[in-house]
């Protein structure tokens, strides 16, 4: 062997020293990192920093956002490590209004809850009363008389239980878009038909009808609508058939009616 390749053992000793050196630095600089992680993580859970500082709800229209809240049992002084999501969003879920809820931990201390509510499709008038209809059949308690309800049609004169509830299962069936074109939907019986109901639009028209097959006559709303003279309102009657009746001639038959 040549004589500059031979490497001689007080020369391979220091390396080898310094080599396990940097090993052991580098394990102590590993394990001190992961103690004080781990103490600064016990410290962070056992001080009222680990507790939640900011409850944010969002989705939510007419279920108040403390009702929400008071529902997920989640409070300001609960632990973010306590925040079962899942168990949360099954509680809230027992208000009768919500059919969606989500609970999430946002670290270091914030909970996001985010809600979907069923949708108001009407409101019965009573007494002086509204009483939502909610779009999956069930009749909520009474609103506040503050303000008129200005998100669903309006149901007036309905007296009968099984004709309210005939009814909303045909409004159910409904697209959104005709449902909240409507204003007011009144009960109008007659002797020929004690299902009879008048519709006030939101466009101008009036809509005579019954409640029996009420929905596939109505669905042809648009359709009928746009064949009109938007200049010219009147009763669109879906009762047998379909016709148009502008208010003008109403108003002549009803004279004319007079005169004889």
């Amino acid at each position: 062997m040549e004589k500059g390749k031979v490497v001689t053992l007080e020369d391979r000793v220091p390396k080898l020293k310094e080599q396990r050196k940097q090993k052991a630095n580098r394990r102590l600089i590993f394990y001190l990192s992961l103690f004080f992680i781990l103490i600064s993580l016990i410290i962070y859970s056992q001080s009222s920093l680990s507790k939640v500082s900011d409850i944010d709800v969002s989705g939510n229209r007419h279920v108040t956002d403390e009702e929400i809240i008071k529902l997920s049992k989640i409070t300001r002084e609960t632990s973010i490590w306590r925040v079962d999501e899942e168990k949360a969003s099954i509680s809230i879920l027992q208000h009768k209004e919500l059919k969606e809820a989500e609970v999430n931990k946002v670290f270091p201390n914030k909970v996001n809850i985010t809600v979907g509510e069923y949708n108001r499709i009407a409101y019965i008038f009573e007494e002086g009363a509204y009483y939502p209809v909610i779009e999956n059949g069930k009749i909520l308690e009474a609103v506040g008389q503050d303000a008129l309800p200005d998100d669903a049609p309006l149901m007036m004169n309905w007296k009968e239980g099984n004709k309210v509830e005939e009814f909303i299962s045909e409004l159910m069936k409904l697209p959104d878009s005709i449902i909240y074109a409507i204003s007011e939907i009144h009960h109008t019986p007659t002797d020929i038909d004690p299902y009879h109901i008048t519709l006030f639009m939101n466009d101008g028209y009036e809509v005579s009808a019954t409640v029996r097959d009420f929905s596939a006559k109505m669905t042809n709303y648009p359709s009928l609508v746009a064949e009109l003279d938007p200049n010219l309102k009147g009763i669109i009657n879906i009762e047998v058939g379909t016709f148009f009746k502008p208010y003008e001639s109403v108003g002549d038959e009803e004279t004319d009616e007079g005169e004889r």
